[in-house]
């Protein structure tokens, strides 16, 4: 296949719409099931170069779900604890340890459950039946991978009416060492981004501390290659194999380091027995625990505890999770890893960082005010490497 035409491009009034090489080569992918569109292939080719890059630079399965051509999250395969799983929605899962695949995308799915609704699913490796149980009981637009076991193929076909989008890519194709693109009928052209991440970016420690055990040099790895296929600036928290909280697009970056910041703290509070033991009716669909547990742990649109309103959703009246409560809990965190895209031009950064228990960082270095920042996770005991590479991605 050389080309294939596509509905309409970002937007229903956007035609035609297609993709092709420009070299008039095949193209690298096969459509198996669906009809995909113009975003999700955007997020289907923007995902896999992610999850192939950590597999070769860890060696271990990895999965990302994507939303409007950013990450919400990226793991390897780390067998979850049994608090993640319930957390993640995934303790019912049988044969869920068995497959790394399978963890790697529970954990990517299960990091930002609401920013993952409706998500592009990217695997490293041949997806197989556990990895499709998993995607098929969650809302989801499509999947990109290598292979799919028949049984696996099946499953997903069978996925929204038999409508589910799903892709085989090529996992020998390299594509051409210069790329194009267009705005407003100018051509921008730029060699492709091949700088390749890895522990060698961490070798240059600022920091008195000088530490790094191999857990957080993976996590920044995660968080670094993560950042490298997110809309800039961008911010990543990772810890225990996965990326934990990502701000994309902020024009400011302790916007960038706020947002991850508040995802990451999330993420964890999702753990907290508090949430874990939530009263929740049985009728009450996954979609709407994830946002009934964000306005709980969050406080947003809807006092999800108040009387006349928590009847909707619970079987008795949950106790309030106090500022108080989730703040002594997530003092209790420690050892998380952090990944910026660019140079921290203040220190106010690192202050965000430490309330959601940063420990390791990396970021390229090149502010007038570097020293500043050094002082400032010195204070704290962290480690910090100057990798002396930007990654921003537009």
């Amino acid at each position: 296949m050389k080309e294939y035409e596509l509905k309409y491009g970002c937007n229903p009034n956007q035609k035609p719409a297609k993709i092709y090489l420009a070299n008039g080569e095949e193209l690298p992918v096969e459509i198996l099931n669906g009809r995909p569109g113009y975003i999700n292939f955007l997020d289907a080719l923007n995902g896999w170069q992610l999850v192939r890059e950590l597999k070769n630079a860890l060696g271990l399965p990895a999965a990302t779900s994507f939303k409007h051509v950013s990450p919400t999250s990226a793991a390897v395969g780390v067998k979850l604890s049994d608090k993640l799983k319930k957390a993640c929605f995934v303790d019912d899962v049988p044969g869920l340890d068995e497959s790394p695949l399978a963890c790697a995308y529970a954990r990517a799915r299960g990091a930002d459950r609401m920013c993952s609704f409706g998500d592009w699913v990217s695997l490293s490796d041949e997806c197989d039946v556990t990895t499709a149980k998993l995607i098929a009981r969650e809302v989801s637009d499509g999947v990109i991978a290598p292979g799919y076991t028949p049984e696996a193929l099946e499953i997903l076909k069978a996925k929204r009416k038999g409508t589910y989008n799903v892709v085989k890519i090529d996992p020998s194709y390299v594509p051409q060492p210069i790329e194009t693109k267009q705005v407003f009928g100018v051509t921008f052209e730029q060699g492709r981004n091949e700088y390749k991440v890895n522990e060698e970016v961490l070798a240059n420690v600022v920091t008195e501390n000088k530490v790094f055990p191999s857990e957080a040099k993976r996590d920044l790895i995660i968080a670094l290659i993560t950042l490298k296929y997110t809309q800039s600036n961008s911010v990543c928290y990772a810890v225990d194999g996965q990326a934990i909280g990502v701000g994309a697009g902020q024009q400011s970056r302790i916007h960038c380091t706020r947002l991850a910041g508040t995802k990451a703290d999330t993420w964890f509070l999702r753990q907290h027995d508090k949430v874990l033991n939530l009263p929740f009716r049985s009728d009450i669909k996954r979609p709407d625990r994830d946002n009934v547990i964000d306005g709980y742990i969050n406080k947003n649109e809807e006092d999800v505890c108040a009387d006349g309103i928590w009847q909707k959703y619970f079987t008795e009246q949950p106790a309030p999770f106090t500022a108080e409560e989730m703040r002594e809990y997530l003092d209790t965190i420690d050892g998380v890893a952090l990944g910026s895209d660019a140079f921290f031009p203040f220190f106010d950064n690192i202050e965000r960082a430490k309330k959601s228990g940063v420990k390791y960082i990396a970021e390229p270095g090149g502010s007038i005010r570097d020293d500043l920042v050094i002082d400032c996770c010195n204070r704290y005991g962290m480690v910090m490497a100057f990798t002396g590479m930007r990654l921003f991605h537009h």
